[in-house]
């Protein structure tokens, strides 16, 4: 496995077209399977490029990390933070997304991309890097404490899909501490 910094994957001619091309289909058919990703519909192609081309315009100066995961040269994996506009909050950040293929689940994939993220944002100068997750999404919240990140609060059955509810976890990794 290959974790790159997108930048470096969407540099090329044509290069651009086709990471967004394989991000969209990545985040498309998590939200479809039922993915807690912030969309409740599938988000269109277009959806996507705007997000890839705000997340590497706000990276050029410091303001995000955009990571992309690769197995056999496809990619499986995609994760992103973002600082915190106010200025009392910008030694801090959200990392706001994490997806991984159904494919590659199990491969490690999550973990890398997490580690990488965590190390762009001590890069940076982040101070605390926090994220939500789903109540019900197990493997993501025990993959997050395993890295060190601890749960701060919970507002239960916020999160409705459908009839269903579910907790929203928040999290956070004081990289001061580290």
């Amino acid at each position: 496995m290959i974790v790159l910094d997108a930048a470096e994957v969407a540099s090329g001619v044509g290069e651009r077209e086709r990471f967004i091309g394989s991000a969209h289909r990545i985040l498309a058919d998590l939200v479809r399977g039922g993915a807690a990703l912030g969309w409740v519909e599938p988000p269109g192609r277009e959806e996507v490029a705007g997000l890839v081309d705000d997340l590497l315009g706000a990276a050029r100066v410091g303001d995000a990390a955009l990571r992309a995961a690769f197995l056999g040269g496809r990619l499986v994996g995609l994760g992103y933070w973002r600082r915190y506009a106010r200025p009392t909050h910008r030694p801090h950040a959200d990392l706001e997304k994490l997806a991984v293929d159904a494919s590659a689940h199990g491969r490690g994939v999550g973990r890398a991309l997490t580690a990488a993220l965590v190390a762009d944002a001590r890069g940076a100068g982040i101070e605390v890097l926090t994220l939500d997750a789903r109540g019900d999404n197990a493997g993501a919240l025990r993959l997050y404490g395993s890295l060190g990140f601890t749960e701060y609060g919970r507002l239960p059955d916020f999160v409705a899909v459908g009839e269903r509810r579910y907790d929203k976890v928040f999290c956070m990794l004081d990289l001061r501490r580290a």
